[in-house]
């Protein structure tokens, strides 16, 4: 995989985003977002259910409406034509032709992304190695597991090697053992094919999988960095702790009319809230998710 740009210069972010917004029914769902995603690397996208990930994912691959603002995909507005063989995206659900066997629906799409018939057969027995799916390659999709369903749909992304990989929580419903290996895979891509991955998942012990993280609240970007930096940063000793240690401060500033303030009765109250509402003790879910 190759990626062009000037000799002498260092190419673009993968995505670059400045004041990005996407307004749905008349609410904000994306609030003037601004973030980088630096070529090669396993970017980890995190927030609670209804934050924005999957409307951001939609946005960067073009199939988003009504978005506003700048958003650079591989060096292209986003939704560009040129961009079209260059991106793989996963979305929840599987998208998969159930009457199809696994090893058909790969080659189906093969065809559909302009995949020479002589490189085709190479391509699509790739793609079902790299998420461990030999064994079922000729069984329907409809006798597949949802987690088998799945994986069919990370191998089509993976078909003709693309510089941008946009996956919406690709591990769930997978078993521990395979989870690890697809993480692995996520890495040998970006080590050795030059990929770009930016993955949302709801598993909070998956963030120290990634390269960089960006955490999501209420259509912002709360904060990005590497694991590292975030647990720095809070002076915790997870991200899952960062996470709600950085929410804690989002409502504090709320408490505080919004002047970023995080002393007295109001910033704890704040964190205390938000701790309560992450474990559920309000009576919602603990679930980080979409």
């Amino acid at each position: 995989m190759v990626n062009k740009h000037r000799e002498g210069t260092s190419p673009p972010p993968a995505v670059h985003a400045r004041d990005l917004g996407v307004v749905r029914g008349g609410k904000p769902v994306l609030k003037e977002l601004e973030f980088s995603v630096p070529r090669g690397t396993v970017t980890g996208l995190l927030g609670p259910s209804g934050c924005g990930k999957t409307t951001l994912m939609r946005a960067v691959v073009g199939a988003q409406a009504r978005v506003t603002g700048r958003l650079d995909v591989l060096g292209e507005r986003a939704g560009s034509a040129a961009l079209r063989h260059r991106l793989g995206y996963v979305t929840q659900a599987p998208s998969v032709y159930l009457d199809l066997t696994a090893r058909q629906n790969l080659d189906y799409y093969a065809a559909v992304l302009g995949v020479p018939r002589a490189e085709r057969a190479d391509q699509v027995d790739a793609a079902l190695t790299d998420v461990d799916l030999h064994s079922h390659a000729d069984a329907l999709a409809a006798n597949l597991s949802g987690g088998e369903r799945a994986r069919v749909s990370l191998a089509v992304a993976l078909l003709g090697a693309p510089e941008l990989l946009v996956l919406d929580e690709p591990t769930v419903g997978l078993d521990p053992v395979l989870r690890r290996s697809l993480w692995n895979l996520f890495h040998r891509l970006a080590a050795e094919r030059g990929a770009t991955l930016l993955i949302s998942s709801h598993v909070m012990d998956e963030a120290d999988r990634c390269d960089r993280l960006m955490l999501m609240r209420e259509g912002r970007v709360l904060a990005e960095g590497t694991p590292e930096e975030l647990r720095a940063r809070t002076g915790t000793d997870s991200v899952e702790h960062a996470f709600l240690h950085l929410v804690g401060d989002a409502a504090d500033d709320e408490d505080n009319g919004g002047t970023g303030g995080t002393g007295g009765t109001g910033g704890s109250g704040g964190r205390r809230r938000a701790a309560d509402r992450a474990a559920g003790r309000d009576g919602s879910t603990a679930e980080v998710s979409r």
